[in-house]
């Protein structure tokens, strides 16, 4: 129940609520039409929230199990949050189906790959799944269990990937943190596996500063690690995380609440894992008029774009793109520098991101 616990607060803190409402049909110029990304690089994917109604019926079929419904717009309603949406209770209808989909090794490894064949097809040619193997658990499965089940589906794509252990913030899950931090270490790779770890859950009710001595072992260890931080707490959450050794920030949009720590980000050449349709639904930025994407760009800042719960909310990478160019006039130059930016901010080997880039014309 304490795990349980812990994934409903992980819920609850990166939820989102309705479509992005973006069309890849509008176009804000002739001069942006022709500087469309059309390849793409996702930092910030989780397994839990990329589960897709198509993808829902392979797993079920793979395991041999009855979905709830039959009904094709059933299943969407179950996996993907209405638009007009205002409840927490239908949120998290839309995980209880997915992770349900996940406690065996054949249904995680299955959505491994299902998940990366499927961003795949729509454009993007690295990824980096993460999810928390202690949320797998509740059928049988150790923890390493699930590590493996996750490389195993991992091997069958032809898409670059790998994969990074979430930690989950919480109450009564402490040595189930460290468990994953040292499964973090047993399977690092520089390139097609393991290559990293973060922490997930709600950011505001288990503060950042909680967390030194898990990223103190896993600095020791060498593990690279990035840390949700700065969406449902504020700037100094993101500070916290910089002290700690993180090169990279989930999110990281809230860090204009304090001018020092945005100039700390800058300085240090932290990379920031933007998710513009999340931090929309979630609320992490109340009014998108003010989205500070473009402002971070213009400032210098490694700004990344990526999707987060892709599913959950109706959405892909390359509807973050054309929403960012339709709604803010992203340029195709700024495009360029946030796909470079996602080049030199993968948890991967330097071969992959010299392939990377060449195939990205950078």
């Amino acid at each position: 129940m304490k795990i349980f616990k812990s994934f409903i607060l992980c819920i609850t803190a990166a939820a989102a609520v309705f479509v992005s409402g973006c069309s890849t049909n509008i176009k804000k110029s002739e001069e942006i039409d022709a500087g469309y990304a059309d390849k793409y690089i996702d930092l910030h994917l989780h397994l839990d929230g990329a589960i897709t109604p198509e993808i829902a019926k392979k797993l079920a079929d793979v395991q041999g199990m009855e979905l709830p419904t039959d009904d094709d717009a059933e299943l969407e309603k179950l996996l993907t949050v209405p638009e007009d949406c205002t409840s927490l209770n239908d949120f998290l209808k839309c995980f209880a189906l997915p992770d349900s989909l996940m406690m065996t090794k054949e249904g995680l490894s299955e959505a491994v790959y299902q998940v990366a064949e499927n961003i795949q097809s729509q454009g993007v040619i690295y990824a980096e799944i993460r999810f928390a193997p202690q949320l797998h658990t509740e059928k049988g499965m150790s923890q390493e269990d699930a590590v493996l089940a996750a490389l195993e589906g991992l091997k069958r794509t032809d898409l670059k990937a790998n994969l990074i252990l979430c930690c989950m913030r919480g109450e009564g899950n402490e040595e189930a943190n460290f468990e994953t931090v040292e499964l973090a270490r047993k399977y690092l790779v520089d390139d097609g596996g393991v290559t990293g770890i973060d922490i997930a859950g709600a950011e505001a009710l288990y503060p950042t500063s909680d967390y030194a001595e898990l990223f103190a072992k896993a600095k020791e260890y060498g593990i690279p690690f990035t840390i949700h931080a700065g969406e449902a707490d504020g700037a100094e959450s993101v500070r916290y995380a910089i002290e700690y050794g993180a090169v990279r920030i989930g999110h990281g949009v809230r860090i204009n609440e304090d001018k020092s720590v945005e100039e700390l980000v800058k300085d240090k050449g932290i990379y920031l894992e933007m998710c513009p349709t999340s931090n929309r639904q979630t609320h992490a930025v109340e009014d998108m008029s003010d989205y500070p994407l473009i402002d971070y760009l213009n400032k210098g800042i490694n700004v990344t774009l990526n999707t987060d719960d892709m599913a959950i909310e109706g959405t892909t990478l390359a509807d973050e793109f054309r929403y960012m160019e339709r709604e803010f006039g992203l340029t195709p130059e700024q495009e360029k520098i946030m796909l470079a930016n996602s080049v030199n901010a993968a948890f991967t080997s330097e071969n992959v991101k010299n392939e990377l880039l060449k195939e990205l014309g950078i």
